[in-house]
């Protein structure tokens, strides 16, 4: 038995020796490499809230908008929501981003996200699954914010429909609905919005065409 035991440590040592070695140029490539990586998921100071830094994830629909599309968006939700005004953004973090570049201190924007790696946004990152629409913490009340900007991840009647169920909840009143033009006489029937003129764009070319939707007097519908 320890003759046995003595031929597998001799065989382990030789197969060892065969492994090729990094050199220490890879290694440090290497290392910078899984620093980087680190750092797209945590990012830190100013740069989380730069739209992209987190990059998008295929699987869970996420396309984000360009940088043009989330400042329009973004300053549109401002002028809505007023003075001291409080934004929720369900499922549109591209756009709770440039909010938060943009935001006066007396408003406040929460970001609602079935993706954790958003909670880098600590108590303004509340987790939502559109599947379970009234599934929220209880700090979060009813009607307690005057714009809802929400951007449903599927293009389906149940995403839209479970997702107005939120919006609903959440909103005193104004509603700005980002999502594929094929759902404009859904939205109309659940929220009560109609399509503008202003027509958002993705940082990567989707085959749907996507539009804004609104059920207050918009500065969307200016072309311009």
């Amino acid at each position: 038995m320890r003759q046995w035991s003595q031929t597998l440590c001799e065989m382990s040592e030789s197969e060892d020796d065969d492994i090729p070695q990094l050199s220490s140029h890879t290694l440090a490539a290497l290392q910078e490499f899984y620093a980087e990586q680190k750092q797209s998921v945590n990012p830190r100071g100013d740069d989380k809230y730069n739209v992209g830094v987190i990059e998008e994830n295929w699987q869970l629909s996420q396309f984000w908008y360009s940088q043009d599309t989330a400042l329009r968006l973004a300053r549109e939700a401002i002028d809505a929501a007023g003075e001291g005004g409080r934004i929720a953004c369900v499922s549109a973090p591209s756009v709770y981003q440039k909010l938060r570049e943009l935001c006066r201190e007396d408003s406040s924007v929460y970001i609602f996200e079935y993706d954790r790696r958003f909670a880098i946004y600590g108590d303004e990152f509340i987790f939502y699954d559109y599947n379970h629409p009234l599934e929220l913490p209880e700090r979060i009340a009813a009607h307690s914010f005057d714009l809802v900007v929400a951007d449903p991840p599927y293009l389906s009647e149940e995403c839209l429909r479970k997702t107005s169920e939120t919006i609903q909840f959440l909103t005193r009143g104004k509603i700005l609905l980002c999502t594929g033009a094929i759902m404009e006489e859904q939205a109309a029937q659940l929220l009560g919005v109609k399509m503008c003129k202003f027509i958002p764009e993705h940082s990567r070319n989707l085959a749907n065409e996507f539009r804004c939707y609104t059920n207050y007097d918009s500065g969307l519908d200016c072309e311009a």
